[in-house]
């Protein structure tokens, strides 16, 4: 009776699909068998009801394990999905504020970047400089310099104050130690 054939990663060279015509062959309990040929291999991991998957396609012979390759493909998916829910993305959110911008609505951005920032997210904090107030650079300046005291002592600044065109930007990020 034919097992069915696992489904087969792009990636892997697995039973028919390895191509050398010496390799080295590994056995299921990880003893080197020596340098067999590609049919011999073969032979061999079908006498143990096995798949033959290549490991080392780069070396001199590659070297080639006998193993149930369902359950090798199975454990390296397990493996990557623990991988990706234990990241941790980290979003960037953006306060827009003008030179201009008065200290209520500074308190209200402050508030916002504060549990963003508690978070674990990153803040990039824009004074935008519309028509004249470019020849006033400084109260722009003032107004970064302003925000970045509210915020406190629990952040790090990433990107010191830099004026971009007609916007100044700076990007702060939590201090991390919690």
């Amino acid at each position: 009776m034919q097992q069915p054939k696992p489904q087969k990663n792009q990636d892997d060279l697995v039973n028919e699909l390895i191509r050398f015509p010496e390799v080295l062959v590994i056995s299921p309990d990880g003893e080197s068998l020596g340098v067999k040929t590609r049919n011999e291999a073969l032979k061999i991991a079908k006498e143990h009801n096995l798949d033959l998957l290549c490991v080392a396609p780069m070396a001199k012979p590659p070297v080639c394990k006998i193993l149930n390759y369902g359950k090798h493909r199975f454990e390296q998916q397990k493996k990557s999905r623990e991988i990706r829910k234990n990241q941790k993305v980290v979003e960037v959110k953006e306060v827009r504020m003008t030179p201009l911008t008065d200290v209520h609505d500074m308190n209200t951005k402050v508030k916002a970047a504060r549990k963003w920032i508690e978070a674990g997210n990153k803040v990039k904090v824009t004074v935008r400089y519309r028509g004249r107030q470019m020849a006033h650079i400084e109260v722009g300046e003032e107004t970064m310099n302003r925000f970045l005291e509210l915020m406190g002592e629990n952040i790090i600044i990433e990107k010191k104050p830099a004026l971009d065109g007609r916007q100044l930007i700076a990007v702060i990020a939590p201090k991390s130690g919690k």
